[in-house]
């Protein structure tokens, strides 16, 4: 079986490109087809564990979830983990294959493009339809001879683009004309239907617009979405991490770290009426926490003298020692220990740098990262849940750090299961009478149990049970698009 191919490419940046293929992703999945998700080079903070230990984007993670598939590293060959202005780890295949300036990168587009093209021969072999997704514009000349990730890999898929454009941001037409007339023509002639997105009002009232760009453009507009508020699905880097005005509600401080990274697990909290999530960046901020939370960085060793320097990490230490709740997550975890050693120089130059001293555990990084799915059942105590000792969460480890715990102290829980194989391990740590603990476990907040447990200590009246938002998502994008032209376009 050689799949069919849909693909979808943006005017720009943020346009919707990974919302529409979400979309798409259920929309054809419940009408029967095997479906699967491809963004060939992904560039993100954010990004998941796959069940066999690949490490892929978080978008393409969601939309393998949409198109009730089992999410792998053939969907997203390649991710970029920005690092510094002109660097970023690169992972291939789901594996580290090391850090690189833009330069180096560049260089390995031709065996990159192997890997790409062998990835997408794979999806194609196993499914019936894969829907790829671009990133930023097709038309960005400068970059043409190193595309990677749009028109190259439609033409290798011989797959029809569906163009999008986000008609709030204005300019939408300009978009659309400008992007078409800067194609070359073979690759304006594989655009074969437009989408306008993210329109506030009445769609009736844009059919002005749809007649003057079917007209000019000679192609068939298939869609104009209705903007849709938060959709409860996580993307690529979408967390608003800026402060905002006080809800009123509970309040939950995460610290902003330089280079905190899988913010994303944040995001149910987040959404969670009655609690107010609030991205700290001075000790000032953290007044009035119920719970605040250290997450997960690209470089613990920095990120920790970030925290010294303002003034962070001394307002930590006085919370918990005035007995208020303190978590770590990965490198937050990390943070929270006695020392962090690095003699291989894997993260920072400084090979041993101390810790906050909180929790007695002292980590060791490593060149190998650790990348696994995990199910892990919650110890007794922790800080902010006292109600979640006993339940068995999923989440995941993407790390390079190794915890070493003293004998003796409390662990955070207990792994069940690792990958595909049961196990029983402990996991983390709990000191100072539940009052501080971490984990290397990213995700547990996208556990509704674990979130109940939180809400219950904060007193806060937990709603219930929600639409899945993949066919909330679909039935919003299903109700706007031609479907019927879709089909036709991909030889459905």
């Amino acid at each position: 079986m050689t799949a069919r191919t849909l693909m979808v490419q943006g005017t720009a940046s943020s346009v919707g490109k990974s919302l529409l293929v979400t979309a798409l992703c259920r929309i054809y999945a419940r009408r029967g087809f095997k479906v699967a998700p491809f963004k060939s080079q992904n560039m993100a903070l954010n990004s998941a564990v796959t069940p066999d230990g690949a490490e892929i984007g978080r978008a393409q993670y969601a939309q393998a979830e949409a198109a009730r598939a089992v999410p792998c590293a053939e969907m997203n060959p390649i991710l970029l983990k920005p690092e510094t202005t002109s660097g970023s780890q690169v992972v291939v295949m789901g594996r580290v294959l090391g850090s690189m300036h833009f330069r180096d990168y560049h260089r390995r587009k031709p065996e990159l493009r192997e890997v790409v093209g062998q990835a997408l021969d794979t999806l194609r072999a196993r499914h019936e339809l894969v829907i790829i997704e671009g990133a930023g514009s097709p038309a960005e000349v400068n970059l043409k001879d190193r595309d990677l990730v749009n028109m190259w890999v439609a033409e290798r898929a011989d797959a029809p683009v569906v163009l999008v454009t986000d008609i709030e941001r204005g300019g939408a037409m300009a978009a659309l004309v400008g992007t078409l007339e800067l194609l070359e023509p073979p690759e304006r002639a594989r655009v074969r239907a437009l989408v306008v997105n993210k329109f506030r009002g009445d769609p009736s009232l844009f059919q002005g617009g749809v007649g003057f760009l079917e007209q000019r453009c000679g192609i068939r507009v298939a869609g104009v979405i209705p903007h849709l508020g938060d959709t409860g699905i996580a993307s690529e880097d979408s967390l608003d991490l800026r402060p905002g005005e006080s809800s009123g509600g509970a309040l939950v401080c995460i610290v902003k770290l330089p280079r905190l990274s899988n913010f994303d697990e944040f995001e149910p909290l987040a959404r969670e009426p009655g609690v107010e999530v609030r991205w700290c960046e001075r000790p000032e901020e953290l007044e009035g926490a119920r719970l605040v939370i250290i997450p997960g960085t690209k470089c613990t060793a920095n990120d920790l003298a970030w925290l010294r320097r303002t003034g962070l990490a001394g307002a930590l230490v006085r919370r918990v020692h005035a007995g208020q709740p303190v978590l770590g997550i990965c490198g937050g975890y990390q943070m929270l220990g006695e020392r962090i050693l690095d003699p291989l120089g894997v993260e920072s130059p400084e090979p041993d740098v101390a810790g906050l001293g909180l929790l007695p555990v002292v980590t060791r990084f490593e060149k190998e990262k650790a990348t696994a799915p995990v199910s892990m059942r919650l110890g007794e105590g922790l800080p902010g849940m006292q109600t979640a000792g006993g339940l068995e969460v999923r989440g995941y480890e993407i790390h390079c750090g190794r915890v070493t715990v003293a004998p003796g102290a409390q662990p955070f829980g207990t792994w069940v299961r690792r990958g595909s194989e049961a196990c029983r391990l402990l996991e983390g740590c709990v000191a100072l009478g539940g009052r501080v603990a971490g984990t290397l476990v990213h995700g547990l907040f996208e556990n509704e149990a674990v979130r109940r447990a939180l809400l219950s200590e904060l007193g806060v009246t937990a709603d219930a049970q929600r639409a899945d938002p993949y066919e909330v998502l679909a039935d919003h994008f299903a109700s706007a698009l031609d479907l019927a032209y879709l089909d036709r376009i991909a030889g459905l």
